[in-house]
């Protein structure tokens, strides 16, 4: 029950005005209700649950709880002396409004520090003693009041919310951390990792401080600068926020510096407010514009930066963008001029970045997925520079992301492996379990199926921690497999066979085609998009997106080499495929779709959307092996998947 107090005569009158002003914040808040057709008076807990048996109780023992996570009562009897924010609807001559008035000069004396109880329920607190505690702190805008609190778990389900709520609870267990919430899944296990912890590691007491005061630092200046007109939680900012800037550099930043930051990173913020935050870039924008706009554009000559993680001499993915960057200049001798920085690890590629802006460059192609924080940081404070990043389904408003649809030909790959197969048996080594990876392997397997229902894929990762090609091929030999799809493309330091499709004959890889990122394609038709007066239409429409261009076997940006090794027959067969994806005739994820767990798609004539298949976090059904979660990666490959990674839809 709610503590009494005597007081004076002059503080009776005092309090009874602040009484009075709750009263009208009360009354207002009810008035707003009606009109919208809400419930005016506050949410009771018992009229929410569901049928009693069909939820669980734990009790969570004393708990600060924050105070704008309480919005209701546990039982109806409480509920009708208050409006929906808790301020008070009785008259100041009641009893109830001098017991409040009481509990107001306690505060303000002394803090109120009786603790509360209440129930829990998807991190929303019910009262069920101390309704007009709460209502008080709520009035003078307390931060939070101690409670002994009581959670109820509802039964799991494939529902949204649901999910994230036992994300919550899951990162509540380690952290302890319950004023902060998310609108999308996968959000607290990004949370958990971006502030440096591993997926159980449970946070210390120094952690939750520091924590506190960075989260309620940047919540003040968000709001004040409009956060609360916005449909995102402030979690939601803070967790966009965290991915650009980093924890460690956020927590040295002071209050001027945040203000700076979270102003000019706003376009970040008001992105997450559409369901869809990407603007896909299916083909390149060709329409021609008016002379003037080319003549306007085209004026200017483009100096542009390439920033490689490894030499092209080390890695084919580099590699593959080196050849692009070559074709850039054989392509415009005149117009264009190019220069690469090699060897960039992520905590310098900002650095590289800043120091190509320095020397002239007004483009810049970031070409790893590893490079996309440091990318947006540097485009946020150079809003001139045109700068891209290579990676998938990354949704930043200050800079562009270009990727390619490899699928379509790791669909072809998988075709001329099902044909090619002696015992029904593929082996597939996929990299990082990152967007775009998942659909490569699914699209494998149903080329591979299409030729062979009997196929079988089974699936190696080659990032995986004390792990190494030579522990993998091993395993594959076990396995008695011949066919193999290996790395993409050909490392020119390394001698070794070991890429595209292969055969293990007599312990020896005979090579029977290879999928081809072709980069140079790409840049030439991005660049004359950028010379044409076509690069600012694409971002053009009402609604402002994050715009990522990606490009197929329509643009020739991908494409497979088959070599003399396979058949004349299944060469055509390959060739009559590759004609009819790049009409758009065929779809490699149409018709009936099984994953490992169950039917992903049951119509025979829907083909998966261009969202779904970036975004697929499931294995076909004729696909042996797992998805490996980040803990079981290598360090390089944890990077890389922390800003890519699809564990958290699993």
């Amino acid at each position: 029950m709610d503590e009494q107090y005597e007081i004076s005569l002059e503080d009776e009158i005092k309090m009874l005005e602040e009484y009075n002003k709750a009263y009208k914040l009360g009354k207002k808040d009810y008035q707003a209700r009606l009109v919208k057709g809400e419930t005016p008076t506050l949410k009771v807990l018992d009229e929410i649950l569901p049928a009693r048996g069909a939820y669980s109780e734990r009790s969570l023992g004393l708990v600060q709880i924050p105070i704008d996570q309480i919005v209701g009562t546990k039982t109806e009897g409480r509920s009708n002396a208050f409006a929906g924010n808790f301020m008070p609807i009785l008259r100041e001559n009641t009893e109830f409004a001098y017991k409040w008035s009481c509990l107001a000069k306690s505060h303000v004396n002394e803090g109120i520090r009786d603790p509360i109880k209440a129930y829990e329920y998807m991190n929303q607190f019910y009262v069920e003693e101390g309704n007009k505690r709460v209502s008080v702190l709520k009035y003078y805008d307390a931060v939070s009041v101690p409670g002994f609190v009581t959670r109820i778990l509802p039964p799991k389900t494939e529902e949204k919310e649901n999910k994230i709520y036992y994300e919550f609870i899951d990162f509540y267990e380690v952290s302890k951390v319950n004023y902060i919430w998310f609108t999308k899944p996968g959000s607290f296990a990004k949370l958990q990792s971006l502030v440096g912890k591993d997926e159980k590691e449970v946070w210390t007491d120094d952690d939750k401080l520091t924590f506190s005061s960075v989260y309620s630092r940047f919540v003040m200046e968000y709001e004040a600068a409009g956060g609360k007109k916005l449909t995102i939680t402030p979690g939601d900012a803070f967790l966009a926020f965290l991915t650009i800037y980093g924890y460690e550099a956020l927590c040295k930043k002071t209050a001027n510096e945040l203000k700076e930051l979270v102003n000019k990173s706003w376009e970040e913020f008001t992105l997450l407010e559409h369901e869809n935050e990407i603007d896909l870039k299916m083909d390149p924008n060709r329409e021609k514009k008016p002379l003037i706009s080319r003549l306007l554009t085209g004026s200017k000559k483009l100096k542009i930066a390439f920033i490689y993680a490894k030499t092209p001499g080390s890695s084919a993915w580099t590699y593959a963008h080196e050849l692009g960057r070559l074709h850039l200049e054989q392509m415009f001798p005149e117009e264009v001029t190019t220069v690469c920085y090699e060897n960039i690890v992520p905590e310098l590629a900002e650095k590289a970045i800043t120091d190509a802006i320095q020397k002239g460059c007004n483009m810049i192609f970031t070409t790893t997925p590893a490079f996309v924080q440091a990318s947006v940081q540097t485009a946020i404070a150079n809003p001139d520079i045109r700068i891209l990043n290579c990676s998938l389904n990354t949704s930043h408003r200050y800079i562009r992301t270009y990727y390619a649809r490899m699928h379509e030909a790791k669909f072809l790959m998988g075709a001329i492996a099902g044909a090619m197969a002696e015992n029904d048996r593929l082996a597939y080594i996929a990299d990082y379990p990152i967007f775009g990876t998942i659909a490569n392997i699914n699209a494998f397997a149903l080329g591979a199926a299409m030729i062979n229902p009997r196929a079988k894929i089974y699936l190696e990762w080659s990032s995986l921690k004390d792990d190494d090609l030579g522990k993998v091929m091993d395993r594959i030999r076990e396995k008695d497999i011949s066919v193999v799809s290996g790395r993409d493309m050909v490392i020119p330091e390394d001698a070794s066979r070991y890429f595209g499709l292969y055969r293990m004959e007599n312990g020896t890889p005979r090579n029977l085609a290879m999928p081809l990122w072709h980069w140079g394609k790409f840049y030439e038709e991005l660049i004359r998009t950028v010379m044409n007066g076509a690069w600012k239409y694409d971002d053009s429409s009402a609604e402002k997106k994050a715009i990522n261009y990606w490009w197929g076997m329509s643009s020739q940006v991908v494409d497979v080499i088959c070599s003399k090794n396979i058949p004349n027959g299944t060469q055509h067969l390959v060739e009559l495929l590759k004609e009819t994806i790049m009409r758009g005739e065929f779809n490699p994820f149409s018709g009936v779709l099984y994953s490992q767990n169950g039917i992903i798609q049951e119509n025979p004539q829907g083909s998966l959307s261009p969202e779904e298949i970036i975004t697929m976090n499931w294995l076909c059904d004729n696909v042996i092996g797992t998805i490996p979660k980040s803990g079981q990666l290598n360090d390089q490959a944890k990077s890389v998947t922390l800003q890519q990674g699809v564990e958290k839809g699993l």
